[in-house]
């Protein structure tokens, strides 16, 4: 029986929503919007909260990216894990243990310091456990890949990327042991109500 020609439309609008967010375009992930709206029509954001539910049964995200902190036309639209990846996974995908780390470093003090850190305080923090070549490097992979940026000032900001792909108030809670001080008052209220 064939199917309704509605249906045959969204099923190729969710095909073609799903081509431009997994794929490359200029050498960053996703689209934005007004490439999505002009592939996909004015309803593109309904088409992509039925491509978000699809990807839910893989583990996977539609996420959306403010630049400007404001809806807009440059806001990007990429796919990500829902959730956080095992450490294991994360070597499959690229990562070295000890890249991420730095990113982890340079976020956790580009946060604590309220969303913005100079760049040369951000080397000297990460020399002190690796070369300075290195923390060269790959703060400038960081900074290409989108998980930080700079300015004109030498002040480093979180890129877009990492607004999407991390959870900055988790990462601050895990990193000040958030995680083990609530578990540690759990342990506590069990041994002090048997006494």
């Amino acid at each position: 029986m064939p199917e309704a020609p509605d249906v045959v439309e969204l099923r190729e609008k969710l095909a073609r929503a799903a081509q431009l967010l997994f794929f490359r375009h200029h050498m960053q992930p996703g689209a934005k919007a007004w490439e999505l709206r002009r592939a996909l029509g004015r309803d593109y954001e309904q088409i992509l909260k039925l491509l978000d539910a699809e990807l839910e049964k893989l583990g996977l995200a539609v996420k959306r990216v403010s630049e400007a902190g404001e809806s807009s036309e440059s806001d990007r639209y990429f796919i990500t894990l829902r959730g956080h990846p095992r450490l294991s996974d994360a070597r499959t995908f690229g990562w070295r243990v000890d890249d991420m780390a730095m990113l982890t470093v340079a976020l956790a003090h580009i946060l604590s310091r309220g969303g913005k850190a100079p760049l040369k305080e951000v080397e000297r923090i990460l020399q002190e456990k690796f070369p300075r070549w290195r923390v060269e490097a790959t703060i400038d992979r960081f900074i290409r890949r989108g998980y930080l940026s700079e300015d004109e000032q030498g002040l480093l900001y979180l890129g877009w990327r990492a607004m999407a792909e991390v959870d900055q108030r988790e990462l601050l809670g895990l990193l000040l042991g958030k995680e083990k001080a609530e578990g540690a008052e759990e342990k506590e209220k069990p041994e002090q109500e048997s006494q």
